[in-house]
């Protein structure tokens, strides 16, 4: 599956956003600009494509509960408020161009039964430019306006599409985080193989590295050399249950820990991700979920580089990328590390690099694609120290 085009309307600063994605998309802009809400809408689009929107449904896709008034747009320069919010999405497979569109209006307050649902204006889903199935208020069937019914809907001109649309319904922004990841607090939203928040990250890590009696990985390998060139210090690791040797009975734990082994002690020394750097474990977490077969194939992670230096950051985006074409992922990254960019292959169709910046007139994100040109090239700059220097977009106005 191939992603076309995404837009937006009406949704928080997304008065009138349209892009075209490619596999793999960072953002960058300043603190405030949009970049979340860019991934936020796209996880409320996948909800209302596979199953309904809600506060639930919006919790698992990692997606921030705000009261019904701060999710449509009201802008001062608007006429008139926009009465729904729209999000449409363009994709492609097997030589099909599908198009689904959706119009939504936020929970009614007033509704103590259904105050965070929100409920369907219309839907609309074409294929190569010819509409295969729709509803709106103006239909002849009577719909639950609650619900999304495009994976419901008995029609067999959908059964085929499905499987597509399908990949959709597991799209989830990660936020890991170092407790988490060490496994001495649970994630409050986990999710299978891993957590939004990085819990169960040696269950997952382990679930790729195990071995059959034959000494065939059951899923998939980790690439263990490169995984050890940026996690310079460590010899290996492992995944085991805790013992009193390894953990302090002092500090609550996971079933499954990671162990790690330092080139520079003895043999038998190990420390578990307790002890060990969370640079280390933020680069574990974002190869499991690139390798892991169970893991999303549409995700998200806001704050990309969080916890890792510049350069460890530099070579993790170079593996990152790769390892999620090899899969045949789609990923929406946003980062605040100028040196993420330089692990960027942008002259790679596949990996996009877009500026997100705000209006300071009028409060409207806008989205701006950068792309190589001969000028750039002929620099003799870094896309890092271009970006810095205000060159190619998205920094704040300070």
């Amino acid at each position: 599956m191939n992603i076309n085009k995404l837009v937006f309307r009406n949704f928080k600063t997304l008065e009138n956003v349209s892009f075209e994605p490619g596999r793999v998309n960072v953002f960058i802009g300043a603190n405030g600009s949009g970049k979340t809400t860019v991934l936020e809408a796209i996880g409320l689009l996948c909800a209302a494509m596979t199953d309904r929107i809600d506060n639930s449904s919006m919790q698992r896709k990692g997606i921030r509960l705000s009261v019904p008034g701060l999710y449509k747009s009201a802008f001062s320069d608007l006429k008139r408020k926009a009465p729904t919010i729209n999000f449409d999405v363009s994709w492609s497979q097997n030589e099909k161009n599908y198009q689904y569109a959706v119009n939504l209006n936020v929970p009614n307050e007033s509704d103590s039964a259904r105050r965070d649902m929100w409920r369907y204006h219309s839907e609309k889903l074409t294929v190569n430019n010819e509409t295969v199935w729709g509803r709106s208020g103006a239909s002849k069937t009577t719909y639950d306006p609650y619900v999304g019914l495009l994976m419901l809907e008995p029609n067999e001109e959908l059964a085929e599409v499905r499987t597509e649309i399908e990949k959709f319904k597991n799209y989830a922004i990660y936020q890991p985080n170092t407790q988490a990841l060490r496994g001495t607090l649970p994630d409050p939203y986990q999710v299978n193989p891993i957590g939004l928040c990085g819990g169960r990250l040696a269950e997952a890590i382990e679930e790729i590295i195990r071995k059959d009696e034959d000494g065939e990985s059951y899923l998939q390998d980790l690439p263990l050399d490169d995984v050890l060139e940026l996690i310079d210090w460590a010899s290996g690791f492992d995944v085991a249950s805790p013992k009193k040797s390894s953990v302090n009975a002092a500090v609550p734990t996971s079933r499954r820990i990671l162990e790690f082994q330092d080139r520079y002690l003895t043999s038998k020394t190990s420390f578990t991700a307790y002890d060990a750097s969370e640079g280390a474990l933020y680069v574990l977490f974002l190869l499991c979920l690139a390798l892991h077969p169970d893991a999303p194939g549409i995700f998200a992670v806001d704050s990309f580089d969080h916890a890792m230096h510049p350069r460890l950051a530099r070579e993790t985006t170079r593996l990152f990328c790769k390892t999620i074409l090899e899969q045949d992922k789609t990923v929406f990254v946003t980062t605040h590390n100028p040196l993420v960019l330089d692990g960027l292959d942008l002259m790679n169709d596949d990996i996009r690099l877009f500026a997100v910046n705000k209006s300071r007139k009028s409060g409207h994100t806008t989205l701006q694609r950068i792309q190589i040109t001969k000028e750039l090239m002929d620099s003799g700059y870094s896309l890092s120290r271009l970006w810095t220097e205000g060159r190619l977009g998205g920094v704040p106005n300070l």
